[in-house]
């Protein structure tokens, strides 16, 4: 059993969301291509958009009322697998 982390990327086939799960994995993993052990594309329907590491919910689009920034996810993922890791531009902080 791997014992990396899983970033698990839940879309709605209905609302042809596949291209942005994919580009959204694409980003997460080329931001931690070592310390993510898997990027899972899990289809479903109802409108669903949710963002899931390690059974931990990051986002979800009917809860937050739209789409995740791509900065933010990324900050949220490093909080939880790298919090020393620097993300460069990504690395801004809330106020």
């Amino acid at each position: 059993m791997s014992t990396t982390p899983r970033l698990e990327i839940v879309y709605c086939t209905q609302c042809r969301w596949l291209m942005r799960a994919a580009w959204t994995a694409q980003e997460v993993l080329t931001t931690f291509p070592k310390e993510l052990g898997e990027v899972a594309l899990v289809p479903s329907t109802g409108g669903i958009f949710d963002i899931s590491l390690d059974g931990e919910l990051l986002w979800s689009r009917k809860a937050e009322g739209g789409f995740i920034e791509l900065p933010l996810l990324k900050q949220l993922v490093r909080d939880r697998i790298a919090p020393d890791r620097q993300l460069g531009h990504s690395d801004r902080k809330a106020e």
